[in-house]
């Protein structure tokens, strides 16, 4: 299991804190210590085994939001503080742009989500998007536009909690989801819908869902 890019940034300042305090107190030694773990495993990166075909979940956590934008079906996934932030792409694709929105700070199992800070990752037929939380205003996305990426690949995190979106493709109805809201997804590893897969010509199987 590795730890996420940018980790030790947040994790670093406890470690050096750590002898000096112990100094002056064991207890405050200790605790800095445990600090420091925390951080280092909230940016936990384990593998994942990721399917051959479907539309998989970019992030760990519940879903929160399923509904139509226009043409498009929009699904979110609220990521609690003990899950793993890493995000995956959700298809292959080609990345055609990754734009950083500024926002307002609500929490972000809120309704009012919509409106925070947050990185669209654009891949033409699917976008990504990374939205920030009340306390979590650090996203880091890990791709550039003319980038490929495949299904599953790691593409960004978010420290500290949020939310995760993916705009799924135009072919993709309601009645394709393999998952509601509530539902327990896991980044990479859980289909959330079928679609006609593009490369094969053949629609994806319906895969059992996950709890």
């Amino acid at each position: 299991m590795g730890i996420a890019s940018h980790a030790w940034r947040y994790a670093a300042p406890a470690f050096v804190l750590a002898p000096v305090a112990g100094v002056l107190s064991p207890i405050a030694g200790v605790t800095a210590l445990a600090l420091a773990g925390l951080v280092l495993v909230f940016h936990r990166d384990p593998e994942r085994r990721v399917p051959s075909s479907g539309i998989v979940a970019p992030a760990d956590g519940r879903v929160s939001v399923v509904r139509r934008e226009g043409e498009r079906l929009r699904v979110g996934i609220y990521m609690g503080v003990t899950d793993v932030h890493v995000n995956r792409a959700p298809l292959a694709g080609v990345v055609k742009g990754v734009t950083h929105s500024p926002g307002a700070n609500r929490p972000a199992f809120s309704k009012e989500s919509d409106r925070n800070e947050q990185v669209a990752i654009d891949c033409g037929e699917f976008t990504v998007v990374q939205i920030a939380g009340w306390f979590a205003r650090r996203i880091h996305p890990a791709v550039e536009p003319g980038e490929e990426i495949e299904r599953g690949e790691r593409i960004g995190h978010i420290s500290f909690g949020s939310r995760v979106d993916v705009v799924f493709p135009e072919e993709v109805e309601r009645e394709d989801l393999d998952v509601q809201k509530g539902k327990r997804v896991v980044a990479g590893e859980t289909v959330l819908a079928e679609r006609e897969d593009p490369i094969a010509g053949r629609r994806v199987r319906r895969r059992a869902r996950q709890e």
